[in-house]
């Protein structure tokens, strides 16, 4: 699916990878692009059209959904992270709880809004922003890499399920971008406009995954082995 001339929604498009996902769309000619958000005010993008949206919220996500009822391509990138000690930390039950709420129920949450939304269109296709925590043990990371791995995995049911509905699901895994949400994290980082490209150029080749950086390709390419990644991460991703 080409991104000209479609209608896209995006969540968590404020700032960082969501807004360059609505930039890019807006450069490759979509026809109109929402940029959802928990906050409206103060948001001032030349062609984007800012929707209130709390993906924690039911209630404003439903009126998301009807205000963006001429929705093609929806984009899940609203998310969440939070460091711990690891997975023995006091806090993890209520971290863990907090991150679901978004990576994973938020997902689920947006898409069964705009199902009805994707189904009565010719062609439509869904983008779910995902991670290379999946397969990489960062025990600081441990709530976050488990509600991502929810959504990676909620992400390929509803690939299924949807097959034969016309409507496209397409899987981006990527390690840490450089937005605000890494902030203070001293690793390599992956720019979100060339995340983006590469997301948009895969959605036109009709892939159902892209590894969005060297680091996670390299991840993936080792889940067959004897001993894979997320048992002994290859060398130079710690």
């Amino acid at each position: 699916m080409d991104v000209t001339n479609t209608t896209v929604f995006i969540t968590g498009a404020n700032r960082g990878l969501g807004l360059a996902f609505a930039r890019e769309a807006r450069r490759r000619g979509a026809k109109k692009v929402y940029a959802g958000m928990r906050n409206t005010s103060g948001f001032d993008e030349p062609g984007i059209i800012p929707v209130r949206i709390d993906v924690t919220d039911k209630a404003s996500i439903a009126a998301a959904a009807e205000i963006a009822d001429d929705t093609t391509l929806l984009i899940n990138n609203a998310g969440t992270a939070a460091l711990i000690d690891g997975p023995l930390a006091s806090d993890f039950e209520a971290q863990s709880k907090q991150l679901f709420d978004i990576n994973y129920y938020g997902v689920a949450r947006v898409t069964q809004a705009f199902e009805q939304v994707l189904s009565s269109k010719q062609h439509a296709a869904i983008i779910n922003v995902l991670s290379d925590i999946v397969w990489l043990p960062r025990p600081y990371l441990t709530p976050y890499a488990a509600s991502k791995a929810a959504a990676w995995s909620y992400t390929n049911q509803l690939r299924f399920h949807l097959q034969d509905r016309g409507i496209e699901v397409l899987g981006l895994h990527v390690g840490f971008v450089d937005t605000d949400l890494t902030n203070g994290i001293d690793v390599p980082k992956a720019s979100p406009e060339d995340v983006v490209r590469q997301t948009y150029d895969a959605l036109a080749a009709g892939k159902s995954e892209i590894m969005a950086d060297q680091g996670t390709s390299l991840l993936k390419s080792t889940l067959a082995a004897e001993i894979p990644g997320y048992i002994t991460p290859p060398p130079g991703l710690f």
